[in-house]
């Protein structure tokens, strides 16, 4: 094996190239993936994973000019070919059972690997300015097609969860029509996809490895991944006859999606200033009240409320008209009024809790009302009277920008100093080594090498950068530390704090799940470094076992930030993030997120650390069925019997469907957390200040120690990239 400069092995290295990898469980590892753009000016991520253990790498190779090194272990490569090989019978589907969108989309050779993130474009939409810049173009149809478009769309369970009347209108208007000739291929197996489909008329047929698995006709609905984010197409469809289909692409998808959530937003916010008790509170305050808001329909002849009963809930109508009447002293009732769209009746409940003084009924058609209960209302804002005196201060565009890094102690460190000891991970775009640094042995570092080519091609400088300037930013020990980079025209580096206890997910897969106390400790030490995070306007949007690593005393580390955004106050963002299994539900619903999706995905890591597997998980990681259950909500979760009582109440409580409800994001934030029945007792100033026992330690000998991570095969030597994009680093 050659070494290159700035690499030499260390005289101290302990790593063994004839011993066996310890014996893999049959679940496998769950990989993480990133979603490629198209791109860079929209997107949070990209970096490979610090610390991965077990994604994909080249057949080797070996080069006298290499920057980089890595380790050859062909027990290592034979090991995964075994594995490989044996779970071949299990990969089997019985694809004629299947939907062709399950057949297009899900790849069983996913199941129970390491859970895989993705990102999707989205900048152009989180920088638009108003509505006018979220315009599209809009396709004539005749009533037919309109009708089998919609028929097709309601037909498919995710779609119909996130269309309401006016989404499905807008998606209808904006599908375009496409030919294609008989023979030909419309969808190819392998490729990356960006549209949705509907089929118009023709046959079509299904083909995966070349084979036929299925056939269909007109009014089906497939490919609705795409439109999501980048995702690859795990079979062909190819035209039997000649063929039309409607189509979709993601981009005027996400454009609706936003486009209609802000109008819904606009609506609800005027709303509410037109009502005289919500006078004086300020925009942001009522964008909040806002995010409370929830429809409801009543059908014609429907008591909305009824005069005598207790009110906790207030009313604006959205559609339709109601009428508003009194009981008489002799039992008769009187007609005192009508209220129509915009106009909002039972506003005192937001006060207190007073008896109905009239009963109100909805009218033909049916009336769509806007809710608001006091309860939820109080717990994130508080008292409404206290609230109209809550003065919010606009910061400068120049103290927006401000930052205010930490510095590090290791800026002399040079990148010709350090020798390798062994790889820790690899990933996507490189892999991270244990290094030495040589002029102080006792000294060792994570060093992370990403391939500027890789980088380039696929569009991930700006993720690099957001990485660094986030973790650069952070300092906590629940936090693994960036030092410092380097940059050569093969690789730019991260040297960072090396965390050798292995990673969280590798541990669990061996133990199946946690008993209480270390789920209740790993989950502590989260809590932690979500109120560091979110103090400094940090969403992490990736929290995941895969994520986490272990130090030497057993506390947690967060290592991998390149979901990681920093959101002003009171704003959201646009863009797809996370893992499908843990993405709250208003990132899937394009509904714009905050710091509440990091709330939710803490009870879904609750969940998967007591339980074995996250509560969303759908059966062969069909990431659309995930997300239908995701949509479905916690409250069709069925719990382990071994979840206990205040667990389950925790998990619920974070995992609310509306953003505004969740713990952790109401008035008092994460504290409310940190005092739920399951963390009662919880030492918390021990864990702060480290000195709380963790209750799980993974033994590790000494800062050049390897045991808790597998063996890899070295890599590829990538050629230069010298275009200069990276100067800061």
């Amino acid at each position: 094996m050659v070494l290159c400069p700035p690499f030499r092995w260390s005289s101290r290295n302990r790593f063994d190239l004839t011993t066996a990898v310890a014996e893999r469980r049959n679940a496998g590892r769950r990989e993480t993936f990133y979603v490629l753009p198209e791109s860079s000016e929209d997107t949070q991520n990209g970096n490979p994973e610090i610390y991965k253990n077990n994604l994909a790498v080249p057949d080797v190779g070996s080069s006298k000019n290499s920057s980089y090194i890595s380790v050859q272990s062909e027990k290592y490569r034979e090991r995964q070919s075994r594995d490989s090989d044996s779970g071949s019978e299990d990969q089997k589907t019985n694809s004629g059972r299947k939907t062709i969108s399950e057949i297009v989309q899900s790849n069983p050779e996913r199941r129970m690997r390491r859970k895989r993130g993705v990102i999707a474009p989205h900048a152009p939409l989180d920088n638009s300015r108003s509505l006018t810049d979220l315009q599209y173009e809009k396709y004539a149809k005749d009533d037919e097609s309109i009708e089998q478009i919609k028929k097709a769309l309601m037909a498919n369970d995710f779609l119909k969860n996130i269309m309401d009347e006016d989404r499905l209108g807008a998606v209808v208007e904006a599908m375009s029509p496409q030919e294609f000739p008989a023979g030909s291929l419309m969808i190819r197996e392998g490729e990356s996809g960006s549209h949705l489909y509907v089929s118009a008329y023709g046959q079509f047929e299904v083909l995966k490895g070349g084979q036929v698995v299925k056939n269909f006709g007109p009014g089906e609905a497939f490919g609705e991944l795409a439109i999501l984010y980048k995702a690859k197409r795990f079979a062909s469809i190819r035209c039997i006859t000649e063929a039309k289909v409607w189509t979709l692409e993601r981009r005027v998808f996400q454009k609706i999606m936003v486009r209609s959530g802000r109008q819904e937003q606009e609506d609800n916010m005027r709303f509410l200033s037109s009502v005289p008790l919500l006078q004086g509170i300020h925009p942001i305050d009522l964008a909040k009240i806002a995010d409370f808001l929830k429809r409801e329909f009543f059908a014609s002849g429907t008591p909305v409320v009824r005069q005598g009963d207790k009110g906790d809930k207030f009313y604006i109508i959205r559609g339709g008209t109601v009428v508003v009447t009194k009981r008489d002293g002799d039992g008769g009732e009187r007609r005192v009024g009508l209220l129509k769209r915009g106009e909002y009746f039972g506003e005192q409940a937001l006060l207190h809790e007073d008896r109905r003084l009239a009963t109100v009924t909805a009218l033909a058609p049916g009336v769509e009302c806007l809710t608001l209960e006091r309860g939820p209302f109080t717990d994130l804002l508080g008292n409404l009277q206290a609230l109209k005196n809550v003065r919010h201060a606009v910061p400068r565009p120049s103290q927006q920008k401000k930052t205010s890094e930490v510095k590090s102690e290791y800026e002399y460190i040079e990148l010709k100093d350090l020798d390798i000891v062994g790889t820790m991970g690899v990933g996507g775009f490189g892999r991270v080594e244990l290094v030495q640094y040589k002029k102080d042995t006792s000294k060792t570092f994570a060093l992370k090498c990403l391939k500027k080519i890789d980088m380039v091609q696929q569009q991930q400088q700006e993720h690099a950068f957001n990485e660094k300037n986030i973790m650069m930013l952070c300092n906590s020990r629940f936090i693994c530390r960036l030092y410092r980079t380097f940059k050569d025209n093969k690789y730019i580096y991260f040297l960072m704090e090396p965390v050798l206890g292995g990673d969280v997910w590798t541990i669990l897969q061996k133990q199946r799940y946690f008993p209480e106390n270390i789920a209740r400790f790993m989950a502590a030490c989260v809590v932690e470094v979500f109120q560091y995070l979110h103090s400094k306007d940090i969403i992490y949007r990736d929290l995941k076992p895969e994520n986490l690593m272990l130090d030497r005393k057993g506390y947690i580390k967060l290592v991998d930030f390149g979901f990681a955004k920093r959101l002003s106050s009171n704003s959201k963002t646009w863009t797809f993030a996370g893992t499908p299994e843990y993405v709250a539900p208003e990132i899937v619903l394009n509904k714009g997120h905050d710091r509440a999706v990091d709330c939710w995905a803490l009870g879904v890591f609750i969940h998967e650390l007591l339980v074995g597997k996250p509560p969303f998980r759908a059966a062969g990681g069909d990431h659309m069925k995930t997300y239908t259950l995701i949509l479905r909500g916690i409250d069709a979760v069925a719990f382990h019997p071994r979840v206990p009582k205040s667990a389950q109440m925790l998990i619920r409580k974070l995992c609310r469907a509306v953003p505004a409800e969740r713990l952790g994001y109401l008035k008092n934030g994460i504290i409310d957390v940190k005092n739920h029945k399951w963390f009662l007792g919880f030492d918390w100033e021990g864990l702060k200040d480290g000195k709380l026992k963790a209750p799980l330690i993974q033994p590790v000998t000494n800062d050049l120690d390897l045991s808790n991570f597998e063996k890899y095969p070295k890599d590829k030597l990538p050629p230069d990239e010298t275009s200069g994009w990276d100067i800061d680093f």
